[in-house]
């Protein structure tokens, strides 16, 4: 009896001792099993790819899905860069501002390492620098595209203004490509409808002026231009997005050279003027003249002088914003 009551007292441990092992291993993975977390973990990045694919103009670049480094040699490709919160690791330099960054994004860019220019870029520094993606529009890559391609997948973007015809948003497209490169399509879209509420709101105001005809004229060394009602993104900012209305002599497509002679017919009400670095003797002798004094815009105090790179400015949310401040600081002086 006594032994059989040990018996049982025996089993009733080894029960026991079982029942406490099912309860610590109840809901761990059997072995070489992965818990359901550590499963819906390895599901996330392998459904999250290591590289995306870009179309561009040389056809097709994969690039890495985190781009940590890239290279753009191209003015308006940096303002679409910083547009969206990101920052170029190299940048090209611009000639006809000593060999730096344009003015208008020198803050935005301090300690970004320079790479020569777009026409001429330094191979040996963008190699150094060990990008992730090289970024560059049509004209660099008729010489360089091959050179750059071997150093980091390049990406060629840009086209002539003349093939979108009467789109003036065109040249949102090349920023909404970089965007996608980022994965930030959305912060693109945003910061654009943003810009057009602001052009709307311009234009407003302009468009209630009895008098705006504008002639926008770049004053060059030996010559006077003037500008196109079309044919670079600036010229439909004013005419098309703002509502000015382009002065006599304005031509349709492309800047055309303007004789001191011809000036009295502009007719303007706003004379917008672009003056090169080495025109300042041009313009004095110009400004002298009977001729340019009888111009209405020149009579009534309408003529602002602006920097040089407003052609820059033209192609990028940053730039665009910053004519149109200018635009509406000069129109309530």
């Amino acid at each position: 009896m006594n032994r059989m009551k040990s018996i049982q007292v025996m089993l009733l441990a080894v029960l026991l001792l079982i029942l406490a092992a099912c309860s610590n291993t109840a809901g761990q993975p059997a072995s070489g099993e992965q818990s359901p977390a550590a499963s819906q973990t390895r599901d996330q990045a392998a459904a999250e790819p290591d590289t995306r694919t870009i179309t561009h103009l040389k056809g097709e670049a994969v690039i890495p899905a985190k781009i940590e480094k890239i290279v753009v040699l191209s003015a308006e490709y940096i303002d679409h860069l910083l547009t969206i919160g990101e920052k170029p690791s190299g940048v090209n330099t611009e000639v006809r501002y000593g060999g730096e960054y344009l003015p208008y994004m020198a803050d935005k860019l301090q300690g970004v390492q320079t790479v020569g220019s777009a026409d001429n870029p330094n191979l040996e520094a963008i190699t150094l620098l060990d990008p992730d993606v090289i970024l560059i529009e049509s004209r660099t890559a008729e010489n360089k595209y091959e050179q750059l391609n071997k150093i980091a997948p390049t990406i060629v973007l840009g086209n002539e203004w003349l093939d979108y015809g009467d789109d003036t948003s065109f040249w949102t497209k090349d920023l909404l490509t970089i965007a996608e490169m980022y994965d930030k399509t959305d912060v693109a879209k945003e910061k654009i409808a943003e810009l057009e509420q602001k052009t709307v709101q311009a234009s407003e105001k302009i468009k209630v002026l009895d008098n705006k005809k504008l002639a926008y004229l770049r004053v060059r060394e030996k010559t006077l231009q003037v500008y196109a009602k079309q044919g670079h993104p600036t010229n439909a900012l004013l005419y098309q997005d703002l509502g000015f209305e382009p002065a006599a002599l304005t031509p349709e497509e492309q800047r055309a050279d303007l004789s001191l002679e011809k000036i009295p017919e502009l007719g303007a009400d706003f004379i917008v003027l672009e003056v090169d670095s080495n025109a300042r003797d041009f313009l004095d002798n110009m400004q002298a003249s009977a001729l340019w004094k009888n111009i209405p815009a020149v009579q009534g105090g309408k003529v602002h002088e602006t920097d040089s790179f407003w052609l820059f400015k033209g192609w990028g949310v940053i730039g665009r914003g910053e004519i149109i401040d200018e635009i509406m600081a000069w129109l309530e002086q």
